[in-house]
């Protein structure tokens, strides 16, 4: 099964208020586990940058003067997502940005019903418990050292880990794992009963063996 984790960062908060995608990260997951396949890109939002949002992922306007507009990556960016669920932290963020820079072009927005929504997945197992992607790492001891800001790709690669243990974690690893080399085991245990062991007469053996056919009268041995 093939999965992508999503994330952005944007200018801010409201896309109908003129706010813009400027970072995309995907990480590719196949039966929950990264692939070490993903998709990323800086975009150019062809407006200022609030120090609001700066402050959250360090994108200056002039560091992403010269990057590239939503328009000439999202053929690129389709065909990585392909029509797979899309795994979330507070998926109605990102669906809405993602979704209004899609209409801005004239595509089709991506449906809702296609995500993963993994603050959901965190309140239902930890009911009252902060739901953060910082807070689930910390819970399950993922480490956090390179998250000095926010990032799409690192964040991505992060929830990619935190969504692994709101699944089950390593029991859920240990099963994955299991099923890929359950296969090897039956061929190897199958190759194993094909195999024979010879076994050859000693002189001891073959001399009393001889004495035995002496004392028959027509064997068949001797024919």
């Amino acid at each position: 099964m093939r999965e992508i984790v999503l994330d952005t960062e944007t200018t801010g908060l409201d896309p109908h208020s003129g706010h813009r995608v400027v970072e995309i990260g995907c990480v590719e997951l196949w039966n929950h586990l990264p692939t070490g396949n993903h998709f990323h890109v800086y975009l150019n939002p062809q407006r200022d940058m609030p120090q609001e949002a700066f402050r959250v992922h360090g994108l200056s306007d002039e560091f992403l003067s010269d990057k590239p507009l939503f328009s000439t990556i999202a053929d690129a960016f389709l065909e990585f997502l392909q029509t797979d669920p899309l795994v979330i932290h507070n998926a109605s963020f990102d669906m809405k940005f993602i979704n209004a820079e899609l209409e801005r072009i004239g595509y089709p927005e991506i449906p809702m019903k296609r995500t993963i929504d993994t603050v959901l997945m965190a309140r239902k197992k930890f009911p009252g418990q902060p739901a953060s992607l910082d807070a689930l790492c910390k819970r399950f001891a993922i480490d956090l050292s390179a998250r000095t800001k926010h990032g799409a790709l690192l964040d991505s690669e992060l929830l990619a880990d935190v969504y692994m243990e709101l699944l089950g974690g390593r029991q859920v690893k240990l099963h994955l794992d299991s099923q890929v080399q359950e296969p090897e085991r039956t061929a190897q245990k199958n190759s194993n009963m094909l195999k024979y062991k010879e076994f050859f007469p000693t002189d001891d053996e073959l001399h009393h063996h001889a004495a035995m056919l002496s004392k028959l009268s027509g064997a068949m041995w001797l024919k």
